[in-house]
């Protein structure tokens, strides 16, 4: 005989001949609905607002990316701080991780108007290491560790997007799309090979994570990392097949770059770079002890939950196009 009880955290189903109890079916089917219509929902606005302030470019493209790291940057302090992490080691101080978060927040504005960032990072970095190593106290290593690697993963690898974006203002000449751009929103100047170049990486990395998800889902069988137990080879493998054909597909519409192998050689770095970064904060949430980054986004998680397959793919796009594309691949 089954009695149904309504409890103040759902409806549970109580069965008096075993004492056990199970979530009622219906009820975790609709919260289950329920999560997956906020994830779409949010999902679709950010997409679509990413996308505008990626066309925008400039200072649009950068005041927004600075947005997205100090966010970013304070989710990883938290992290940082956590009970997971701090006991095995000293986390710096609240202020030097507010400070952090602030001096990354500016480097990509840095980026944008004085091109390089390097003199400032190298300064502020000082600062902060002097900062820390004369506090009250005794100091620790872990607390000098944590911060600089904060500085580098917050704030220096997110300004090679805007590097990537706004710097890389060679003509993109063949692209069919420019030709007919309005003039009031810049005309055929305004497609660039930065702006090209960007919107392909950025739409490469969103195929390879819903390939891979896709992928794992319906074969996935074999364990990719213990750091991430849901991801497997057969996922990463789609994730890299998706993004392969994602880039080549919109080189042919883009006209760029001219080579197929360029193209096939773009995606295979976006992927590799997507999937470090996403494992990568994996390992540092894992060793967190939580689930996500933060709660800013409903049914997301927080900004690094989202951006993580971005933060090193900026840097090594901006590497292959600067250095590897001749002409940039005009």
């Amino acid at each position: 005989m089954e009695l149904s009880m309504r409890l103040s955290n759902g409806i549970l189903k109580v069965n008096e001949d075993h004492g056990a109890t199970e979530p009622d079916a219906d009820l975790v089917q609709q919260q289950k609905s329920n999560q997956l219509a906020k994830r779409v929902v949010f999902g679709l606005g950010i997409g679509i607002s990413a996308g505008c302030v990626v066309l925008a470019g400039g200072w649009v493209f950068s005041v927004a990316l600075a947005a997205a790291v100090f966010t970013g940057s304070r989710e990883y302090f938290e992290l940082v701080r956590s009970r997971g992490i701090a006991s095995g080691m000293t986390p710096p101080p609240r202020y030097v991780s507010r400070v952090c978060s602030v001096i990354c927040a500016l480097m990509p504005l840095f980026t944008l108007y004085k091109g390089q960032v390097d003199v400032s990072v190298t300064s502020a970095a000082f600062i902060v290491a002097m900062a820390l190593l004369l506090q009250r106290g005794n100091p620790r290593f872990s607390q000098l560790s944590s911060t600089m690697f904060g500085l580098f993963y917050c704030g220096y690898l997110p300004s090679f997007w805007v590097k990537l974006r706004c710097r890389l203002i060679a003509p993109a000449l063949n692209t069919g799309v420019g030709a007919t751009w309005p003039i009031l929103l810049g005309g055929q100047a305004h497609w660039t090979v930065g702006l090209v170049a960007t919107l392909i990486s950025i739409s490469s990395i969103i195929a390879a994570d819903t390939f891979a998800f896709a992928g794992g889902k319906a074969f996935g069988r074999t364990p990719l990392t213990s750091i991430s137990p849901k991801k497997t080879w057969e996922g990463a493998i789609a994730g890299l097949a998706g993004c392969i054909a994602t880039t080549v597909l919109l080189s042919k519409i883009f006209s760029w770059p001219t080579s197929i192998i360029s193209a096939i050689g773009f995606g295979i770095l976006n992927f590799f770079g997507s999937l470090f970064g996403d494992l990568l904060e994996s390992m540092i949430k894992r060793d967190a002890g939580v689930k996500d980054s933060g709660s800013l986004i409903p049914g997301h998680g927080g900004i690094l939950d989202r951006v993580d397959s971005y933060i090193f793919t900026g840097a090594l796009a901006y590497a292959f196009v600067r250095n590897l594309l001749p002409l940039y691949g005009v």
